[in-house]
């Protein structure tokens, strides 16, 4: 269980977290995020490259938390989009476990009786005409 004092520097790293997010500088030209002030708490000085698009490592906030002392991160933050949760759970377990049970609602209103052919315009031979 947390105590009050932890609880409220993990709201002020959270509350500076989504600060320094918001207040960056996007340099359109290189592509990348700059932080526009110091940010003690975060371990991010003026001038930092925070975001960019090549060969780059993000800043994580597990990270700065495990820097603070917290030793279990994971449970004040939710896990990333790419380790998964719930949506990625049904995606990848549930709606994969068996194809062939699955129909689609477009399948049950099909006919199961051999399916007639259109008779051919102009005997097979398309819009030409013939000579």
């Amino acid at each position: 269980m947390e105590t009050p004092a932890e609880k409220e520097i993990i709201e002020e790293l959270k509350t500076q977290w989504k600060r320094l997010w918001l207040e960056r500088i996007d340099d359109k030209v290189r592509a990348e995020g700059i932080a526009n002030k110091d940010y003690s708490v975060l371990f991010v000085e003026k001038g930092t490259v925070i975001y960019a698009t090549r060969d780059f490592k993000p800043l994580d906030f597990r990270e700065i938390l495990k820097l603070h002392g917290f030793i279990d991160a994971d449970r004040f933050v939710p896990p990333s989009p790419h380790v998964g949760g719930w949506r990625k759970f049904i995606r990848t377990v549930i709606a994969k476990q068996n194809p062939r049970r699955r129909v689609t609602r477009a399948a049950r209103y099909v006919d199961d009786e051999e399916k007639r052919r259109q008779q051919l315009r102009k005997g097979g031979y398309g819009w030409l005409h013939r000579v």
